[in-house]
């Protein structure tokens, strides 16, 4: 199977390194205290605070392994100066135009790991992001939604 490569821009994967630290260094010395402070109530088939510690010690090495995964396949997204690009891709920011209602939006093009849709950040991978990669200004990208086909007009194109 091949390995996923993960697209960050450098403040993201900075943010994951920070948070990857802080989950190695002190988040899990936390949780074995409070494993080793409820294994000190006794009888385990009846200790919920060890059950809640084990499962907290779960969930905590499952994200440093799911951190430790992207930290170690992942590629920078340049981000340059404000200049007008001819082609919509991972790191542009996008001006469209919803054909239908006229509205126009403002978007960022980013990698999966840091798509955040209700703050306009667009993953690449989404059915919009992938309906504007490649597309120039002046182009119809258009979307698939279970509404049905929509239209974007696109505005202008920044980096």
């Amino acid at each position: 199977m091949a390995t996923k490569l993960y697209k960050l821009t450098q403040e993201r994967l900075e943010e994951l390194q920070t948070e990857y630290n802080y989950l190695k260094s002190v988040r899990e010395k936390e949780v074995a205290d409070l494993i080793k402070e409820a294994r000190s109530f006794g009888d385990l088939s009846e200790n919920s605070e060890y059950d809640e510690a084990k499962n907290e010690q779960g969930k905590l090495y499952a994200r440093i392994g799911e951190l430790e995964a992207i930290l170690s396949n992942y590629v920078v997204i340049e981000e340059s100066t404000e200049q007008e690009l001819d082609a919509i891709r991972v790191g542009c920011s996008i001006e469209v135009e919803d054909m239908d209602t006229g509205e126009q939006e403002t978007y960022r093009v980013v990698g999966s790991q840091e798509a955040e849709p209700m703050k306009g950040l667009i993953s690449e991978e989404s059915p919009f992001g992938k309906a504007l990669i490649g597309k120039a200004v002046g182009d119809i990208a258009v979307v698939e939604a279970p509404v049905g086909n929509i239209e974007y007009k696109v505005i202008s194109i920044k980096r």
